[in-house]
């Protein structure tokens, strides 16, 4: 349990650095002199680097191992913080957001597979919780730790990105220490796309919109949503405006460890997710005629419940779903699936805000994504409409739990999860 510990403290400080600018963001435009246009590129620059990094790390981690891939990401952490601490204009943004994109790129795939193989009771529904803890807690406390060290400690602009440095330095030294998951033979490595094997291509698209349109709409949360918020409450408190970009990630969290403890895994939680997600946006664009923070806040909590309903079972279908040998592949198909989604949403806000205001341009891509949400969580309420991961390949050996049954000769047979069991029927002798 501690390689998987080690693992997940990892990925957290990876995340949890990538959104310590969700606090200073308002500070950097002051300071720089920059829109709201600048403001939602620098911030998507991440998604716009990271999906290429996906696409040439994804695999590399089937082939050379998690355990280099992910200290190669933590280096890459170590120098996007590092270019933050020191950034004097806005393309230093640029290029720290960009350095967070690469170290994101190359560990989220690696480590998402390294949580499903060093979980020690191969548990895939505890290794999807830790995969989306990962990324949920670690965007929240980002914004509260950067939140709270801008208002009332020194160098505002400088001290959150030191500490997460120090610690992700150490935790590249205890990566290095990881033991590497047992593989069989390896193919030469070379860069290419992602692949999806065609047996699951249908599930892999369904739960990839689904994870997609949840990260899309809580990256608004962590970009432009402290901004609109300040204007909606008439502050300048950097704490305050925190704590709302980070208390829908926060409400993620929560409901994620409820889902694995009380909600049994599938599509209608998906669904369900997709359809609370989208009463959040729609309490968030009302906020603003009304002027009101009780909706502000019911509709974060309510954005993030949805997120981390619809995020658990996304990523545990995911984990299913993919082959082992084809694991870290899959996965950085499934997170850069996201991350245009993300890119998309946070930009067409930028863009919007030229010929708008900030409210109208937040109500119109909130609005987009409700339909899309509401089109998706129709998806997965509808049976056979894709590729069932029962067509999968098998994730791992036969095991009486809960995937074995025994046959009518009292011998164990192997099934996915979730079929029914059909016993082999008896062999005839040949009739002389």
């Amino acid at each position: 349990m501690r390689s998987f510990l080690t693992v997940w403290c990892a990925w957290l400080l990876v995340m949890a650095g990538a959104n310590l600018a969700t606090a200073l963001y308002a500070l950097y435009a002051r300071q720089f002199h920059f829109s709201s246009l600048v403001l939602t590129t620098v911030f998507a620059t991440y998604a716009v680097v990271l999906v290429p990094a996906l696409i040439v790390f994804g695999r590399l981690s089937d082939r050379l191992g998690r355990r280099a891939v992910i200290a190669l990401g933590l280096g890459a952490a170590v120098a996007g913080l590092a270019v933050f601490a020191g950034a004097q204009s806005d393309v230093w943004l640029y290029a720290a957001r960009g350095t967070q994109g690469l170290a994101v790129g190359m560990i989220s795939g690696a480590a998402t597979a390294a949580l499903v193989e060093l979980d020690p009771d191969d548990d895939r529904r505890r290794a999807s919780l830790f995969a989306g803890l990962a990324q949920s807690g670690g965007s929240a406390a980002g914004p509260l730790l950067a939140g709270v060290l801008v208002q009332w400690a020194p160098a505002p602009r400088q001290l959150s990105y030191l500490i997460v440095l120090a610690a992700t330095i150490v935790a590249g030294l205890l990566v290095l220490r990881l033991p590497e998951p047992a593989a069989g033979a390896r193919e030469a490595w070379r860069i290419q796309v992602p692949r999806v094997p065609r047996e699951v291509l249908g599930s892999f698209l369904r739960v990839s919109a689904t994870a997609g349109l949840v990260w899309a709409t809580l990256s608004l949360f962590l970009s432009v949503v402290p901004t609109y918020a300040g204007d909606l409450l008439d502050t300048k408190n950097v704490a305050l405006l925190s704590t709302v970009a980070a208390l829908s990630v926060a409400a993620s969290c929560a409901a994620q460890v409820v889902a694995r403890r009380f909600v049994a895994a599938g599509r209608p939680p998906q669904a369900l997710g997709l359809t609370v997600l989208a009463v959040g946006l729609a309490l968030l664009v009302a906020a603003s005629p009304a002027h009101s923070l009780a909706l502000l806040t019911l509709g974060s909590l309510a954005a993030g419940a949805g997120h981390g309903l619809a995020l658990i079972n996304a990523q545990q279908e995911l984990n299913e779903l993919a082959p082992p040998e084809r694991r870290g592949e899959v996965t950085a198909a499934f997170v850069a699936s996201i991350y245009f989604l993300v890119a998309t949403s946070v930009i067409g806000v930028g863009v919007l805000d030229q010929v708008a205001s900030l409210p109208v341009a937040l109500g119109l891509v909130a609005a987009v994504l409700i339909a899309l949400a509401l089109s998706t969580a129709g998806w997965q309420l509808r049976r056979g409409s894709d590729a069932s991961t029962r067509s999968a390949p098998s994730s791992g050996p036969c095991r009486t739990r809960p995937s074995a049954a025994r046959d009518h000769r009292g011998t164990h047979t192997c099934r996915p999860r979730g079929t029914a069991f059909r016993p082999i029927p008896p062999t005839r002798r040949p009739s002389r």
